[in-house]
């Protein structure tokens, strides 16, 4: 009982200490913390050999078209991105909502979309991948400029839903980070194992449910076809939800427009997911994500282990 005691209070400590350094560093301009994310881009490239092999292994399955001479740009292209998420993550660990608001880091492309959707159907159900900088998804509160729109219903309605990382040291470092922007009312990160649960516990309240689904799924699988010239096996929790539920269902897209931008962009997958199997809108989820990847290859992660077996 003490030892457990003891291990958990070492593990906030350390969580504190790390968080406290990042807030630190945090208050620095962002053009300081993209000199120090090309550095860190280096590391993992040239020095560490950070998880290489799988990079390079997936970047040529998905594109067997492509000879090495043509892949070698798509790898360095991803380690750059990979740098400045980091970076990212980062500066943001230490920034309240106004600085996070007037630097538009994010900016929506067609936010109506997604207010149209959240007015008209009981909850919202909004596919995310691991494109752009999942990280900065936080502060969705703060991404509309539009002073003619606001945000509907108010910033406890954005739900993040978020997987467990092994380490529970650095789980808490980055849920804690994505939270802190708006940390006074902000309760919107759910781990995967509780959204069904509360999901069904407050059916009669409209929520925006944001789901990062590129991952492996590690329960119950289905197998959804092909994905990058790969075959793809996927969760169906979030579908199966909507469905359940009746929810609008919207994929989102993220796209890196230069250093220290992206758009956000919702596109339609259907208004109804009741009418809709969950294997038929995971199926068009990922369609519009491999476009996504395609458009701009080094924008994804392609470091996850998506295709273990």
């Amino acid at each position: 009982m003490r030892d457990g005691k003891k291990k958990n209070i070492m593990s906030e400590a350390v969580i504190r200490l790390i968080l406290g350094v990042m807030r630190l560093f945090a208050k620095l301009p962002l053009k300081f913390h993209y000199f120090c994310g090309d550095i860190i881009s280096w590391l993992l490239k040239d020095v560490i050999h950070y998880r290489r092999d799988v990079v390079v292994t997936n970047i040529a399955r998905s594109f067997p078209e492509k000879d090495y001479s043509e892949i070698r740009p798509v790898v360095d292209g991803f380690y750059r991105h990979l740098g400045e998420v980091i970076a990212e993550a980062v500066w943001f660990s230490g920034s309240d909502y106004r600085r996070i608001h007037d630097s538009q880091i994010c900016r929506y492309t067609n936010f109506e979309v997604l207010k149209e959707a959240y007015e008209s159907s009981p909850s919202v159900t909004v596919l995310f991948s691991h494109c752009g900088n999942w990280e900065l998804l936080g502060g969705a509160w703060c991404y509309n400029y539009d002073p003619q729109t606001s945000y509907p219903g108010d910033e406890n309605c954005v739900k993040v839903i978020y997987r467990d990382l092994t380490s529970h040291i650095w789980n808490e470092v980055f849920k804690r980070n994505r939270c802190y922007p708006i940390k006074i009312k902000f309760e919107g990160e759910l781990e995967t194992r509780q959204v069904l649960r509360y999901a069904i516990r407050n059916r009669d309240k409209k929520f925006i449910y944001i789901y990062p689904t590129d991952q492996f799924p590690y329960a119950v699988s289905h197998d959804v076809g092909p994905f990058m010239h790969q075959k793809t096996k996927v969760m169906l929790g979030s579908a199966g939800l909507a469905h359940k539920l009746g929810m609008s269902v919207l994929y989102m897209k993220m796209k890196n427009i230069s250093r220290g931008h992206y758009e956000m962009t919702f596109i339609p997958i259907c208004r109804d997911a009741s009418q809709m199997a969950p294997e038929a809108i995971m199926r068009r989820y990922f369609d519009l994500l491999e476009e996504e990847i395609r458009e701009s290859p080094s924008n994804w992660l392609w470091s996850h282990k998506r295709w273990k077996h």
